[in-house]
């Protein structure tokens, strides 16, 4: 399994038969290198996508129609939207489970938000979600944008997750401290890997406070840019 960061929350997961983008915002995000584009999409089987923030959605569509492609997310997002034009989609809601290849995915609640600008205004396009990605002998949990909830109790008492990929970057998210409550209080996870920071001086720039946060034993992997992780 192969786990690339493509900067903000953007992922590039490689596992069973697919190659799985996740919230693939590549232009205009200040740090993805542009010139390795090609590198970050090739050979990509879906594109998933947890809400409908431009931050997340990004350059899904055109990814998916370059590919030729479906989009995998909330149905009112990837199904429903005018932009699906020419794109195909895997529409479902949270409790569905997906087979994208031999990889599962699950759809699981977040606490966020989900808005798409149409015609110069923000539009609910459904909501915010998580994933829970099965496969190799290993469960991602992908929070998605959003603050600790309730809900990860039983999400990780059913799915186990050893790994997690979770928004840290605070003012929109959890931060780094709250990711570390979460994690201690609800998984119990192997390694991290925090997403949604360093990307404007809004949000935190390092992992220190998840890092010292932890349970002894969880390793937290700082991702860099378009280098990949093997667990």
């Amino acid at each position: 399994m192969h786990i690339t960061w493509l900067g903000h929350s953007g992922f590039r997961i490689e596992v069973e038969q697919a190659v799985l983008l996740i919230d693939p915002w590549l232009t205009g995000n200040p740090m993805f290198p542009a010139a390795r584009r090609a590198e970050a999409i090739g050979g990509a089987t879906h594109v998933l996508l947890t809400h409908g923030h431009g931050d997340h959605t990004g350059d899904a569509w055109t990814i998916a129609a370059e590919l030729g492609v479906p989009l995998v997310g909330i149905y009112d997002l990837v199904a429903a939207h005018p932009a699906r034009a020419g794109v195909d989609n895997i529409g479902f809601n949270k409790g569905g489970t997906v087979d994208l290849n031999g990889a599962l995915v699950t759809m699981v609640n977040a606490c966020h938000s989900s808005t798409r600008e149409i015609d110069g205004k923000p539009v609910a396009v459904g909501s915010e979600a998580g994933f829970m990605i099965a496969g190799e002998d290993h469960t991602i949990y992908v929070s998605g944008d959003t603050d600790i909830m309730a809900d990860m109790d039983w999400m990780a008492d059913l799915h186990q997750p050893d790994i997690g990929i979770l928004s840290a970057g605070g003012h929109f998210t959890m931060d780094m401290k709250r990711a570390a409550y979460a994690a201690n209080r609800y998984f119990n996870f192997r390694t991290i890997i925090p997403c949604h920071y360093r990307t404007f001086p809004v949000l935190e720039q390092s992992a220190d406070a998840l890092r010292s946060g932890v349970k002894p034993g969880v390793q937290v992997i700082e991702p860099e840019v378009m280098e990949p992780i093997t667990i």
